[in-house]
């Protein structure tokens, strides 16, 4: 009898320890950009136009992220963000390339 009470515990325990983790809400990102043709680059890979992220803000697992903005006669910018769970909205205005 002692032993099906010590399976009964353990069984119990194992159950109490298999509670799931806590899911974290993704990081998503809106670019608000001049010029809106501005190409946007996480990690060097592209993902789009400013003016379409402006509207669909991609998603991304929280963390540090490395972005590039580039644009014909435009210097290119990079910035590097720590993102939370939840929207993070980045303004930047692109400096022209004198001629």
């Amino acid at each position: 009898m002692g032993r099906l009470i010590a399976c009964a515990a353990l069984a119990l325990g194992i159950a109490g320890c298999g509670a799931r983790p806590a899911v974290r809400e993704a990081a998503r990102v809106r670019f608000l950009v001049r010029p809106p043709a501005a190409r946007i680059y996480v990690e060097d890979r592209f993902i789009g136009a400013a003016a379409v992220l402006a509207r669909r803000p991609p998603s991304f697992r929280p963390g540090t992220r490395h972005f590039t903005v580039t644009a014909g006669g435009y210097f290119p910018h990079d910035v590097e963000v720590d993102l939370p769970s939840g929207m993070t909205t980045i303004r930047l205005s692109l400096r022209p390339v004198p001629e």
